[in-house]
């Protein structure tokens, strides 16, 4: 699993997304005034998962407002992101990398433990990726409590 740094390019991608269209890093770049706040986050509708996306959509306003757009990324299909899109009204695009090419290519695909068996899996992971398609800022393995909060705050310091 080769992690991204600040510095560097931040991989291209297009996905299908809950709402039936697709969704590309390009677009978002071109679209958001300061960056574009990548997560990648490992199953739809899980308690960690649900905790983690609506912080993000009660935050949405805020992130907008300071230039910010947001896309959130699993290896989950169409059907599980549109119905925890439309449980949890969430108004930010939810993208399905079922074969986990995108979550290869920013190093959040590998080995996890849980329940003491050992799988491959999203590592729950943020990205803050500027205009111009440089990584500014990448958080691996980032706790879902708190964690928007806390990114929220590196973005001014960034």
């Amino acid at each position: 699993m080769t992690k991204l740094n600040p510095g560097d390019t931040a991989p291209d991608f297009t996905l299908p997304t809950a709402d039936g269209r697709t969704v590309s890093l390009a677009e978002l770049r071109s679209s958001a005034g300061s960056g574009v706040i990548v997560y990648f986050y490992p199953k739809a509708a899980t308690p960690g998962c649900t905790t983690e996306a609506c912080d993000f959509r009660d935050n949405l306003a805020s992130l907008a407002g300071a230039g910010y757009a947001v896309v959130g990324i699993s290896a989950d299909p169409i059907e599980d992101l549109r119905a925890f899109a439309d449980a949890e009204q969430l108004t930010f695009p939810l993208a399905s990398d079922a074969d986990h090419a995108v979550a290869d290519a920013y190093g959040t695909w590998g080995p996890k433990t849980f329940d003491g068996r050992t799988f491959d899996g999203v590592h729950r992971s943020t990205f803050v990726v500027d205009t111009d398609g440089t990584v500014r800022a990448a958080y691996y393995d980032v706790q879902a409590q708190g964690h928007v909060a806390a990114l929220r705050e590196s973005l001014v310091a960034v």
